[in-house]
């Protein structure tokens, strides 16, 4: 678990991983990442290229690469996958319309040889507007328990605010259904503990 993972990196010289950060326009990816770097979010410009900043936890190096979303960029994103570590995948958890149109670009990413087994979050983002759906119903949209040949992850959060949807001790809503997801039952409740499973996730891809 997390906590074995953390103890084989005390004392070990920092690695440097690398994350790709995608979804659509508005989706939040910036504010997000904004947001695990620690940094101020009040004021947010749609991504027209990149943005590229380093994340520090638990001994790991993070470069997390923030690439815009716009529909005129997305052919571009795979120009942006080789040695991807790990893939992080927001969706507007509030943009319904747009459900469909996300899980299309989703399941063409993770078809891409780049990304074969590399481990999947998808964080559920603007939870904190009444229009959102539950992070459970956008997994089933996404069909992401299907996703076999890889370890992945849904967090619902809220970017603007910085926190996360705490879990109830049963588990959560897919596992308690039957749907389990590649035996992960200990969902993360804030963006650190999200930060948490990345690097866990990593090393454990690495050994």
């Amino acid at each position: 678990g997390l906590l074995s993972v953390i103890q084989k990196l005390k004392g070990s010289p920092e690695q440097e991983l690398r994350i790709v950060l995608l979804g659509l326009d508005n989706a939040g990816k910036t504010t997000l990442l904004k947001r695990l770097a620690s940094e101020e979010v009040s004021t947010i410009t749609p991504t027209q290229g990149f943005n590229i900043k380093s994340v520090h936890s638990h001994g790991l190096k993070l470069n997390v690469w923030d690439i815009g979303g716009q529909r005129s960029i997305r052919p571009y994103w795979k120009k942006y996958l080789g040695s991807t570590d790990l893939l992080i995948y927001v969706i507007d958890s509030a943009d319904q319309k747009r459900f469909e149109e996300t899980g299309q670009e989703l399941a063409e990413l993770t078809e891409d040889e780049s990304l074969t087994g590399v481990p999947l979050l998808v964080f559920a983002n603007k939870q904190d507007l009444v229009t959102a759906a539950p992070a459970a119903e956008i997994a089933e949209g996404l069909s992401l328990h299907t996703y076999r040949d890889r370890e992945w992850q849904i967090q619902a959060c809220s970017a603007l605010s910085g926190e996360g949807v705490q879990v109830e001790m049963g588990g959560c809503g897919l596992c308690r259904a039957g749907r389990g997801h590649k035996g992960l039952c200990s969902h993360p409740s804030s963006l650190q503990d999200g930060m948490n499973w990345i690097s866990s996730q990593i090393m454990n891809r690495k050994k």
